[in-house]
């Protein structure tokens, strides 16, 4: 029976469900990347064991490539506010979005270059070895874990897990409802909990960081779905234009909404508790308590990856949420922001002096870094949009390249990450030195570093907004947090090496990319910042 032969024995008169319609086109960054996911899972099952390691990595590298290049067309098309409203109004290909997936693009590349490293570590069963466990679901130090070292097996299926990570990043930022925004949180966040159990070396120590991870980003889901149904409970819409219209009483149409919206409980907790989730994810104080344990415990590359990526996809979500849906709230939120920020820089950067591990210093390095972002979304204008955006891409390859390093310094049970153990790092492999030397001075804000004009940035922009007292904060935390840099960086050149202490291990062409990239991108960005400053700036009109 037809469409319209249903209708007309309904009565006649029920309207009709409009299919879909998809915009393939503009949507084509992020429906490769899964695309390439989805081969990749093909070529788990399909491609003989001993091929597939350099087919995933050719697959990944040139689909992130294809999806980057896709980007800088829709970008260079021009957008206006209307128009980029995707996939029904559920996705915003917007300016912003752009950027940020512009970003996480060239970072998952790079990141991908790290996975690809397969001379760190030493040959098994006559094959080189990468990073990540040889046989996951094997018991750590069992007899089956052995015999696949042996084997020189390799778990390759990490590629199709970040391909999936990565899809959801591009998706996240640019989602226009809440439900959409949700799906893309667990698409990217599940693939992470795995990848963070798969490391080779330490194998209980990943596993329980994977764990934790698991069920603390579990809560924070929950807390993002949950405020996600009280805020549809208030304004009768997921959609965050709706939201906001409701907010500022332009959107009154129904009976159901004069009532919901007659207190504003159900819109100030469904708020706190969205911004829980997203907190979390940023690894904001005072939900950073997974962020040390976890970067400490997974793979190496994979804590490069989520340490840029996910910072990047989670505050452009951050930006979009708060500028799009809430800015009629803006005299409830930020001074709560302020808290948070102020919160986040300080305990961030006391907590990191502490640290003898460099992993763990690095983790609550990002913590501060958290913290500054922070205050430049606390702008609440499009200097604020912009500074963000540019700060986080400055972030993002410093992170990488210096977790890239990280991965360089080794003794007989793998990654020396323990601060003695690069005492005169100077002296025994001064070019590396100097390198991890920069990416801290670039973490510290050092001029002529990306570092320094990221935060010059997002603290012109807080103190144009007024929020003068927060930069003086974060100037005063950022001085705070040069004391331990500088301390890593006195230990390295100005200590003597530990008699039988760690070697440094020449990489292969692909660490040494990632870690080039960096230093270009860091030395880039702070002597000749000011084509990507204004083409942050142009990006940072939101679609609506």
């Amino acid at each position: 029976m037809s469409a319209p032969a249903v209708l007309v024995a309904a009565g006649g008169n029920t309207p009709s469900i409009p299919a879909p319609h998809i915009e393939y086109g503009q949507l084509s960054p992020m429906l490769v990347v899964f695309g390439a996911a989805v081969a990749g899972i093909l070529v788990e099952a399909f491609v003989p064991r001993r091929y597939r390691h350099w087919t995933q990595v050719g697959l990944a590298l040139t689909a992130l490539a294809g999806a980057f290049v896709a980007v800088v067309v829709l970008a260079a098309q021009g957008h206006g506010p209307h128009l980029d409203l995707l996939a029904m109004e559920a996705v915003a290909m917007d300016g912003p979005a752009l950027f940020v997936q512009g970003v996480i693009l060239l970072v998952a590349v790079v990141a991908v270059l790290t996975y690809a490293e397969r001379r760190l570590e030493p040959v098994a069963g006559g094959l080189p070895a990468d990073a990540f466990a040889a046989q996951a679901s094997a018991t750590p130090g069992g007899e089956q874990e052995r015999a696949a070292n042996r084997a020189g097996w390799t778990t390759s299926e990490v590629f199709p897990l970040t391909m999936f990570a990565v899809g959801g990043m591009l998706l996240f930022p640019a989602a226009n409802d809440l439900l959409t925004m949700f799906v893309a949180l667990e698409v990217f966040s599940l693939p992470l909990y795995l990848l963070c159990a798969l490391a080779r070396r330490r194998r209980l120590l990943s596993q329980e960081a994977a764990v934790k991870y698991f069920l603390l980003g579990a809560f924070a889901s929950a807390f993002f779905l949950f405020g996600t149904a009280l805020l549809y409970g208030y304004a009768g819409s997921v959609k965050l234009v709706d939201i906001a219209d409701v907010i500022s009483g332009k959107s009154m149409s129904t009976p159901a909404q004069l009532s919901s919206t007659q207190s504003d409980v159900l819109l100030l907790i469904g708020l706190a508790m969205l911004a829980v989730g997203l907190l979390f994810k940023v690894g904001a104080v005072p939900f950073h308590a997974w962020t040390p344990d976890v970067y400490q415990g997974a793979p190496t590359p994979v804590t490069g990856f989520m340490a840029s990526a996910t910072k990047v996809a989670a505050f452009g979500a951050f930006l979009r949420l708060f500028y799009v849906a809430f800015p009629g709230l803006k005299l409830d939120w930020r001074p709560v922001m302020w808290g948070v920020a102020i919160l986040t820089m300080v305990v961030g950067a006391v907590l990191a002096v502490t640290q003898q591990d460099v992993k763990r210093l690095l983790a609550y390095s990002s913590i501060a870094h958290a913290g500054f972002i922070l205050t430049g979304v606390i702008a609440l204008d499009r200097q604020g949009v912009s500074s963000v955006l540019f700060y986080l891409a400055a972030y993002s390859f410093v992170t990488l390249g210096a977790f890239a390093v990280v991965t360089l310094v080794r003794d007989s049970k793998g990654e020396a990450t323990h601060l003695s153990s690069w005492a005169g790092l100077g002296r025994r492999s001064p070019l590396v030195a100097a390198v991890f030397a920069l990416f801290l001075l670039a973490f510290a804000g050092i001029p002529l570093t990306s570092g320094f004009t990221g935060k010059f940035a997002v603290f012109q922009a807080a103190a144009a907004g007024g929020a003068t007292p927060l930069v003086i904060v974060g100037v005063l935390s950022s001085a705070v947090a040069a004391f331990f840099y500088i301390r890593v960086i006195v230990l390295m050149f100005f200590s003597d090496p530990q008699p039988g202490g760690p070697t440094v291990a020449i990489p292969s062409p692909f660490t040494a990319t990632a870690i080039g990239v960096g230093v270009l991108v860091t030395l880039g960005l702070g002597l000749l910042p000011q084509y990507f400053l204004d083409l942050a700036s142009k990006a940072s009109l939101f679609a609506y």
